[in-house]
């Protein structure tokens, strides 16, 4: 997908997306809950940011959560991802991006009581990324 030079333009991300992609990555939309491909897939990989190709999760931190979307409850790496204060919605959440491309990801909510970890879940959607199944990266 060419993912060496990120585009500096709106134009850019429409050409590089699809008009779907771009609603959510880049005008930080919201997938249908149960609808995105990872919501339920139990395939071991990377997961990838679709916007730029950043790894940003892995299957290892993925869990069900019942919500609607795919949930891991740790990025790959805190630097993969930055947080902004989200208060659309009459609501307070944290937004999560990617930190390379600046792309809209998900949400990451905190003390739900999941046996996880870290007692967070990422809720992302599945539209922001990319597996790459573990078979896949090694060959």
């Amino acid at each position: 997908m060419g993912m060496d030079k990120l585009p500096s333009t709106e134009a850019e991300w429409r050409e590089r997306l699809t008009p779907e992609e771009f609603r959510v990555l880049r005008q930080a939309g919201t997938e249908a809950p149960w609808t995105g491909e990872y919501t339920d897939t139990k395939t071991r990989g990377v997961y990838s940011c679709r916007a730029c190709g950043a790894e940003l999760f892995t299957s290892e931190t993925k869990f069900d959560s019942h919500c609607g979307w795919p949930s891991f409850y740790t990025p790959l790496a805190e630097d993969r991802v930055r947080y902004i204060e989200d208060t659309s919605h009459g609501m307070r959440r944290v937004e999560v991006r990617c930190a390379t491309c600046d792309s809209h990801l998900g949400h990451v909510f905190e003390g739900e009581g999941y046996a996880t970890p870290t007692d967070q879940r990422f809720c992302i959607n599945s539209i922001s990324l990319t597996l790459v199944p573990a078979e896949e990266a090694t060959e």
